[in-house]
C-alpha cells in the first residue's frame, strides 16, 4: 500500500517491478489520480488499485493482517506547531496501520522535514509494535533498494536531505 502517492510514479514502478504482487495506491487530490491512471496505462501494469480519499478510511475498512509493506512518502509535513494535529503520523493511526499490517510487514516513511523524520522517529519509538530498523547513520541517509524518486522529492520543497525510515511490525506473541 501506498498512501499519499501523489503523480504515482512510484506505485507504477513498483507495480512494474513486482507483477505478482497485488498494490494499493491511496491519494486524497484527484489530479494526482488521475496522473497516475495515465501512468498505468502507459506501463499497462494490471496490479495496482486505486482509492481517492483519506487513507484512514480505506485502512478501517481492511481485514486484519492484509498488509506487507506501506509506503508514506514525502507526505504533508504540517510544518506548523498548531497543525501538528494535522499530520498523519499519530498514535490512533499507528494503532489502526498495526491492525492491517502483517507481523514483520515494513512502514517505509521518507521525508524532507527534520522536525516531520523527528515526529515520526519519537512517534514509532513510542510504539510498543514497531522496531525501527536502522543499524548505522547510512540506513536513514539513502533511500532503500528499489526506491524510485518522485516528483514531490525532486521538489526538493523540505528544509534538510531526504530522510529514509524503516519500521517492521514486531511479531506479537
Amino acid at each position: 500500500m501506498e498512501i499519499g502517492f501523489g503523480g504515482g510514479e512510484h506505485l507504477v514502478a513498483q507495480a512494474a517491478a513486482h507483477p505478482d504482487q497485488r498494490l494499493l495506491g491511496v491519494e486524497p487530490f484527484l489530479n494526482g489520480v488521475a496522473s497516475c491512471l495515465r501512468h498505468i496505462e502507459e506501463s499497462g501494469a494490471q496490479n495496482i488499485r486505486l482509492h481517492q480519499g483519506d487513507a484512514r478510511d480505506v485502512i478501517a475498512r481492511l481485514p486484519d493482517v492484509s498488509l506487507d509493506l506501506v509506503y508514506i512518502l514525502f507526505p504533508d509535513p504540517w510544518p506548523k506547531t498548531r497543525h501538528h494535529k494535522r499530520r498523519l503520523i499519530q498514535p490512533e493511526f499507528l494503532s489502526d496501520l498495526a491492525r492491517v499490517m502483517k507481523r514483520g510487514a515494513e512502514l517505509r516513511f521518507a521525508t524532507d522535514w527534520a522536525n516531520y523524520a523527528a515526529w515520526t522517529l519519537e512517534h514509532l519509538s513510542r510504539d510498543a509494535r514497531f522496531t525501527w530498523l536502522a543499524d548505522r547513520a547510512e540506513d536513514w541517509r539513502k533511500p532503500w533498494a528499489g526506491h524510485v524518486t518522485t516528483r514531490y522529492e525532486e521538489k526538493k520543497l523540505g528544509d534538510c536531505a531526504p530522510i529514509w525510515l524503516r519500521f517492521a511490525l514486531k511479531s506479537l506473541l
